[in-house]
């Protein structure tokens, strides 16, 4: 069985590297997706539909595959399926479409199963391709692997993430807290650090609700813990034995001082032992943002050193998340301001129609003077492969995400945007993918106080009409 790269090294070669040969045992090439209309990486939950040509009958489902679930894809180079080709080199087929490009999602021959999209992510769903593999179950009935059977549309559907953000309380112990633009301190007397709940049983808890994604922001610094005992470490192996969908950490991901040995790790040394505990993707904040001033400084020349190029040289870019913190300043004279202002329609305090936003750093305590359409330039030049981009204005408030700041960023990069701040109702989830193209919206306190469970307000999106990824119990 191959996964991912695993399907993409039995192809005769790939654009993303012309000179390294492939397998040679599928007689096509890899190409990029054309991220002319669209975000690419090709980040998400989409489908693997087996093709008329495979001659597999209605009711039968290959090595599990069911046409009405949804899988995580994650990659920027794909396989064009070209009707009926690979079929008559005696290859079964399953495809995906993403905007307008048809291409390979798993292919299976004699012994092998090689899938684009990753089933050890995949919730149930891909649970059930891993098992149907092991048990050596090329074909199935349909639905006999599960209890119902699901009507899902095709193509890549918005995500709905749930967000952790964890640091030690007063006594020392690791707890999910909550803050109000930053803050995580309660308002009472006491000032105790707000604690929501433990991390591992949180995480397993949204998963268990039909979480796409899980993100895990450390927000305590660990500076006399030895690199290789950081606690997050803990937490992300603990979590990857029972949470079957990606798994994103940040904090601490940078150059780091080990008091243990008295040398510095670097950066990829630091999201090294992440990945091996379990993460799929890290997510850089305050050092990606010091990145980018020097990459300004030095004349937009980038410097091969950057912990996002790194990196994303050795895992990909898709593996690097930059976590963004802008925060609104506004202007009476946009002219007069050097930033990428815009009008907007919430005017400053003393009626100034437009703003620009400055990115933070050091959790929002410190405010630079660079602005967030400089920053997201710089890090998709780097490498990184999605934004995630908070608000500091809307952090807390359940007001709604910032839609201004959402369309400035995605209307600048072409890598994928999960937003962030604000979310306080399910109509909030429904208004940012109905009057943005973002890629995913995240969700942090309306989960922990549970004001809406993650089921509930994907329940409530399917109903409109959105494009959302059914929650699938796992039944076996």
């Amino acid at each position: 069985m191959g996964i991912c790269v695993g399907l993409q090294a039995l192809f005769e070669g790939s654009a993303e590297d012309q000179d390294v040969p492939g397998l040679g045992f599928v007689q096509e090439r890899l190409e990029r997706f054309n991220d002319e209309r669209k975000s690419v990486p090709h980040i998400g939950w989409n489908s693997a539909r087996i093709t008329d040509e495979s001659g597999i009958a209605d009711n039968q489902s290959l090595y599990g595959i069911q046409k009405n679930s949804k899988y995580y894809y994650v990659h920027s180079y794909m396989a064009p399926y070209r009707s009926g080709h690979l079929e008559k080199a005696g290859w079964k087929v399953a495809v995906a479409d993403y905007e307008g490009e048809t291409f390979v999602g798993a292919i299976t021959k004699d012994n092998v199963l090689a899938t684009q999209f990753h089933p050890e992510k995949s919730g149930a769903a891909g649970l059930r391709v891993l098992k149907a593999f092991l048990d050596g179950k090329r074909l199935t009935p349909y639905g006999e692997e599960s209890g119902k059977v699901i009507k899902a549309s095709s193509g890549l559907t918005s995500r709905i993430i749930a967000c952790l953000d964890v640091r030690t309380n007063d006594q020392g112990d690791l707890v999910v807290t909550k803050g109000d633009q930053y803050d995580v301190r309660e308002k009472s007397s006491g000032s105790d650090v707000r604690n929501l709940g433990k991390p591992v049983e949180l995480a397993e808890k949204y998963y268990r609700q039909g979480a796409d994604e899980v993100v895990f922001l450390n927000i305590t610094s660990f500076r006399d813990t030895p690199v290789k005992d950081q606690p997050m470490l803990e937490i992300l192996r603990k979590t990857s034995s029972t949470v079957f969908v990606p798994l994103t950490v940040g904090g601490g991901i940078r150059d780091t001082h080990d008091p243990e040995t008295g040398k510095t790790v670097p950066a990829l040394d630091v999201a090294t032992l992440y990945f091996k505990s379990g993460a799929d993707k890290v997510s850089l904040g305050t050092d990606a943002v010091v990145a980018a001033q020097e990459y300004y400084a030095n004349n937009c020349i980038p410097t091969g050193n950057t912990a996002i190029e790194t990196i994303s040289k050795a895992y990909g870019n898709q593996a690097v998340v930059v976590s963004v913190d802008p925060k609104r300043v506004y202007v009476t004279d946009p002219l007069a301001s050097k930033h990428y202002t815009m009008p907007t329609k919430f005017p400053g305090p003393n009626g100034e129609g437009h703003c620009w936003y400055a990115c933070t750093i050091h959790g929002g305590r410190t405010t630079t003077d660079l602005d967030v359409v400089q920053l997201v330039t710089c890090v998709a030049k780097l490498g990184a492969g999605e934004i995630l981009l908070n608000c500091i204005d809307r952090d807390g408030t359940n007001s709604g995400f910032d839609l201004e700041l959402i369309r400035q960023v995605k209307s600048t990069v072409k890598i994928p945007i999960i937003a962030s701040s604000g979310a306080g109702n399910a109509d909030h989830f429904k208004q940012v993918f109905s009057e943005t193209n973002v890629d995913a919206a995240l969700g942090a306190g309306i989960f922990h106080r549970g004001e809406w469970t993650v089921e509930q307000v994907k329940d409530e999106l399917i109903r409109d009409g959105l494009s959302i990824r059914n929650f699938e119990q796992e039944d076996f």
